[in-house]
């Protein structure tokens, strides 16, 4: 789990593609002394686990595997060396929780269409596949390589986000423009009340299409009732006469 309150503005060091995905090393700035293999790191808002360190100067080296879906669903198998990303630490129970509950679990792939200036502050406009774009909410929370924002004017698959200076500063999206692909995670509490409802719509639907299987079964039994008593009070002055007769 993650904020989405970005720790550091890494730099992408080392790429070493394989057959089931590729390995990532990034140069950072966070403490490798609180750093363990196998800790997730949050990588532009991917969730991934650290399989090597090592110290360089000042800085530190992080490295870890990225699986081939993780390739395929966001946007790290277009970094090349160089390219800064955003790095976040996973969230700790000691740890204040500024932005919102983040999974590291990217959605999709959507992109800026827009960035309007509005004093020292930016406003921009993103686009999301219609499967992302159901769970905005007005003044909602969604993770944008991995940096929690707040959404705004929303229309159809588009929506807006207001960056003040300092995230700017201290995130990618500071050095992003028109057309740039970024990871989208929607806010994990909208799908899971999704998910609930859905739920519950569908044992309704069960449920309604058993009552008139249930009041079939009872007009059945009812006629089946009356139709032996019918039989039995039909046979019943025949016995008798028979039983004078003899």
């Amino acid at each position: 789990m993650f904020t989405g309150i970005i720790e550091d503005l890494g730099t992408v060091e080392g790429i070493k593609r394989t057959d089931e995905g590729a390995l990532l090393s990034f140069a950072t700035a966070m403490p490798l002394a609180r750093i363990s293999i196998g800790d997730s790191i949050a990588v532009n808002g991917a969730c991934l686990t650290v399989v090597k360190k090592r110290r360089a100067g000042r800085r530190g080296t992080v490295a870890m595997d990225v699986s081939a879906e993780t390739l395929r669903r966001t946007t790290l198998g277009t970094l090349a060396v160089g390219d800064r990303v955003n790095l976040e630490r996973c969230l700790t129970l000691d740890k204040l929780l500024g932005g919102h509950l983040v999974s590291g679990h990217v959605d999709g792939v959507g992109k800026i269409v827009a960035i309007t200036p509005e004093g020292d502050s930016r406003l921009y406009t993103f686009e999301v596949a219609p499967a992302q774009a159901r769970y905005l909410v007005e003044k909602g929370s969604v993770a944008i390589d991995g940096v929690s924002l707040t959404v705004f004017a929303i229309t159809g698959r588009r929506f807006s986000v207001a960056l003040i200076p300092h995230t700017l500063k201290l995130t990618t999206l500071g050095r992003k423009g028109p057309g740039d692909a970024v990871n989208v995670e929607s806010d994990m509490l909208v799908k899971y009340v999704e998910r609930i409802l859905e739920g519950r719509s569908n044992g309704a639907t069960r449920e309604a299409s058993r009552k008139p299987a249930d009041t079939e079964i009872v007009k059945i039994a009812i006629r089946n009732k009356a139709a032996v008593a019918n039989k039995t009070a039909g046979a019943a002055p025949s016995t008798r006469g028979r039983g004078v007769s003899s």
